[in-house]
């Protein structure tokens, strides 16, 4: 984190409104990606990034590390929607309610539908850093920082959930020669 960081962070913890919204507009593709990994739904995870935002205005006082800020604004997104999927589970399923796995997408290929269901089927943590690294493409060191992170074990699980992507796809991508 360089030092114009730090100090827009610190500014925002200290009520600057401005230094907020710059946060927010650098950080809201990467809660909704978080949220989307663990919901699966666009609409509950754009709730999840507002409902997120308020909160972490209305308790930023709590962050005494600035440099920490951006983990904590993912652990908020991350429990927003922890909470949601729970309530899911508790209601019975409906139309609404369909299994993340289960979900078509209407104009996509088979190798498409394989790819959501491969990556549904990972754990949490997992989805959320290839989401973050392969789709939204940041870089090692923002990701460490977002998920709170070490290098090691950034790694580690990237190399675990691609292994994993590689297996449940082997036979999909076979089947393409």
């Amino acid at each position: 984190m360089d030092a114009n960081e730090r100090e827009q962070y610190e500014a925002a913890i200290h009520g600057d409104r401005e230094a907020f919204e710059m946060i927010i507009r650098t950080h809201s593709r990467t809660l909704f990606a978080i949220a989307y990994g663990i919901l699966q739904s666009r609409e509950e995870a754009e709730d999840v990034v507002q409902d997120s935002l308020v909160k972490a205005w209305k308790t930023r006082w709590r962050v005494r590390d600035p440099e920490k800020f951006p983990a904590w604004l993912t652990t908020i997104a991350r429990h927003k929607a922890h909470d949601i999927f729970r309530k899911r589970r508790t209601v019975p399923l409906s139309k609404e309610g369909i299994e993340p796995t289960e979900i078509q997408f209407p104009d996509t290929t088979a190798i498409d539908q394989q790819l959501h269901s491969a990556l549904a089927a990972l754990p949490e943590l997992h989805r959320t850093a290839l989401t973050l690294r392969y789709f939204e493409e940041m870089d090692y060191r923002t990701i460490e920082n977002t998920l709170g992170l070490t290098n090691g074990a950034l790694r580690g699980i990237l190399g675990r959930a691609l292994a994993s992507m590689r297996k449940q796809l082997r036979p999909a991508l076979a089947s393409m020669h």
